[in-house]
């Protein structure tokens, strides 16, 4: 690892520290870039991703992709994980928070709309991030690329209908330009832009031509990732300042239930003898969010100021750094993970 990834945690404290003063000094250029929006999906933020993702994404060979069955109980685990745990936890874990321990500290009008933020937050697996976080722990790439595909298509099914469960609603709206747009520009284009740049740089120098534009572009995916940090922070640094003991109040739910999931479908993994190569990424992805739609949903149900916006915006804050903690657990731990006698005896050891 480069100096520089290895103090990545200083990078994340540093950025969240700059982001919050910047966006409280100059709320107005923040306020500027927030309106570069496009269905609610912010323009500057899907450009910062596509060069977060886009170097991750030129590993992946398509030719290799029906490998992937050869994962099929890392699959199933985070399907379980993601569609069978996470939005039922999160809405148990809502009520206990949200609605008992920490009510008295709480505006009680705005309890309920709290705790249907963090059930829609929950209710959407993570896409785009995914693939950073999946990198950064020396995830299979093609494992990471078909769960992601697989999750997008569930959620244009699921995700209404058990978001309507928990919040009983008779009907919820989902805001489809903003999942179709996210979808697309997160996933589509960037998987295109990739393919096309590694089929290039194949042709014309091999693979020691596209080990080199990997070592090159390696700063750039970091660089955008604290730069999203930077920006996320900063849109929110008013209400940081304004309300941070809602704020960490609302936080502490979120924590938990990334922690518990990404735990569980770790722990599953190692009992099914699954690698860990992809044993990391289903922990990440059973744990994150996909914030944008949650976002976007939270606002088209219960308005801009409501409670349930600032729940979902609060889960874009805890995102990127907790998830980066889960990363170094997880990363940490491969030695403990590998000696698991499941394990041993799917790979062999």
């Amino acid at each position: 690892m480069s100096v520089f990834e290895r103090y990545l945690s200083i990078w994340v404290a540093l950025c969240i520290i700059v982001g919050v003063a910047m966006g409280y000094f100059f709320p107005g250029l923040f306020q500027f870039i927030g309106s570069l929006e496009v269905a609610r999906v912010n323009m500057p933020v899907a450009v910062l991703v596509w060069l977060m993702i886009i170097p991750m994404l030129l590993r992946i060979d398509f030719k290799a992709l029906n490998r992937v069955r050869d994962h099929w109980r890392g699959i199933g685990v985070t399907l379980f994980i993601n569609w069978a745990v996470k939005p039922f936890s999160m809405a148990a874990l809502g009520w206990l928070f949200i609605g008992y321990l920490f009510a008295p500290y709480l505006p009680s009008e705005q309890i309920d709309s709290y705790i249907a933020g963090l059930i829609i937050l929950a209710a959407a697996p993570c896409t785009a991030m995914v693939f950073v976080w999946s990198n950064l722990s020396d995830g299979e790439p093609h494992f990471t690329l078909s769960q992601v595909a697989l999750n997008d298509t569930i959620m244009v099914f699921a995700f209404a209908p058990i978001v309507a469960l928990l919040l009983g609603l008779s009907a919820i709206i989902v805001p489809w330009e903003t999942l179709l747009l996210s979808v697309g520009l997160y996933i589509v284009v960037p998987v295109i832009v990739a393919q096309a740049l590694r089929r290039q740089t194949l042709e014309r120098g091999g693979q020691d031509a596209l080990e080199k534009l990997l070592s090159r572009l390696q700063p750039l995916s970091l660089i955008a990732l604290l730069t999203t940090l930077v920006m996320l922070f900063g849109f929110q640094g008013e209400q940081i300042i304004a309300q941070p003991l809602i704020i960490a109040l609302l936080a502490v739910p979120i924590l938990i239930q990334v922690y518990f999931n990404s735990g569980l479908a770790y722990l599953l993994n190692r009992a099914a003898g699954e690698q860990h190569c992809v044993a990391a990424p289903s922990a990440l992805i059973g744990a994150s969010n996909f914030f944008e739609l949650a976002v976007a949903t939270a606002i088209s149900l219960f308005g801009f100021e409501s409670g349930a916006a600032l729940a979902t915006v609060v889960g874009v804050l805890v995102e990127v750094p907790v998830m980066l903690s889960v990363v170094k657990i997880v990363n940490a731990s491969k030695g403990w993970y590998e000696r698991g006698s499941a394990v041993k005896r799917q790979t062999g050891g």
